[in-house]
């Protein structure tokens, strides 16, 4: 096993974790989050603005070198255009977000726990990237 496959699976790990401790794998804690007009839950907003600090400094620190930590060629997001498929897919997943009170992270962190809800969600989930898949192929859209 390579150290890429490691260092993948123990940040998997420790990200897993993360959103088990801090409650974010219920999707009550995320509809309270969204819920403004009822009995508030401020902690998604926490965790997600202790998420985005880190992010930061790691996109920082990621941005001045050549090689990630274990020697691979450092691969950033280069795309800065705002365009109608990104808001297209961001408004669709915000949309399924606040309707199931889950994303795709704790989603698939549910699955240890055998979740019947969360077994239907990710294979409703994996079932729209296929076909967006399918669609892009289609109308001749590179990805």
């Amino acid at each position: 096993m390579s150290k890429s496959t490691i260092a993948a699976f123990a940040i998997g790990l420790l990200f897993g974790l993360g959103l088990c401790i801090s409650g974010m794998i219920l999707p009550s804690k995320v509809k309270g989050f969204l819920d403004v007009a009822g009995p508030w839950d401020p902690s998604l907003g926490l965790v997600m603005g202790g998420a985005v600090g880190v992010g930061l400094i790691a996109f920082r620190v990621a941005r001045g070198r050549s090689r990630a930590l274990l020697g691979d060629e450092m691969r950033l997001p280069t795309n800065q255009r705002i365009d109608a498929p990104l808001v297209i897919g961001a408004t669709i997943f915000g949309i399924g977000w606040g309707l199931g009170g889950v994303c795709p992270g704790p989603a698939i962190v549910d699955l240890a726990f055998l979740d019947p809800q969360m077994i239907v969600f990710v294979l409703a989930m994996s079932a729209g990237m296929a076909l967006e898949k399918g669609a892009r192929k289609l109308i001749g859209g590179a990805r």
